[in-house]
């Protein structure tokens, strides 16, 4: 005699029926959800986007504004809010001014590997003005040019509150714990090889 879990998984037909008609539901809604997510940042950012202004300056050091290459272009065509890089002579800093929560913010170690940097050291730091970023430090594979860099990372919210973590800023977002628009900074600073030691 059966067990009634051998029965209920049976191999009939109504159970695999029943069994491929969830998994199409799951699969369209699935579709449907991914679908509304790739569009609905492009369509919830308000025209105040245009608007935003880049800071003329960062620890009281005058910023020069860099071009984006082909690859920050494409994203930035995407991306629910706008994409700057500028430089204050020492190191290069990128901005994002992000309208709505989005998953195209990504921590700056995930680019920076994608890149085919190392990364080493990552931790939590204080800077001269008490306030916690993220870094790393960022080295390129012997057989490439470039020095290592110190790169840190913050996102600040409209209320002054600031995220080090990318996925608790995202769904402190999401929650309507933390409310735009944001800044997120990355500043990345070439750093002697004899400082790595």
């Amino acid at each position: 005699m059966p067990t009634r879990l051998e029965t209920l998984f049976a191999n009939r037909f109504v159970q695999r029926v029943l069994h491929k008609t969830v998994f199409a539901t799951g699969l369209a809604s699935c579709l449907l959800w991914s679908a509304a997510q790739a569009v609905w940042p492009s369509a919830a950012a308000p025209a105040e986007a245009t608007a935003w202004e880049w800071p003329s300056q960062w620890d009281g050091a005058a910023l020069r504004p860099l071009a984006l290459g082909p690859v920050e272009q494409r994203f930035a065509r995407q991306f629910p809010g706008a994409i700057a890089r500028m430089t204050d002579g020492e190191r290069v800093l990128v901005l994002r001014h992000v309208l709505v929560p989005t998953r195209m913010l990504h921590p700056a170690e995930d680019c920076y590997r994608a890149l085919g940097y190392g990364i080493a050291a990552a931790r939590l730091e204080h800077d001269a003005h008490a306030k916690l970023w993220r870094c790393f430090t960022a080295t390129r594979p012997a057989n490439a040019a470039g020095r290592p860099l110190r790169v840190c990372e913050r996102t600040t919210d409209a209320q002054g509150q600031a995220f080090t973590d990318t996925s608790a800023w995202y769904w402190a977002a999401l929650r309507g714990q933390s409310t735009g628009p944001w800044l997120a900074v990355t500043t990345a600073t070439p750093i002697a090889s004899r400082d790595l030691l």
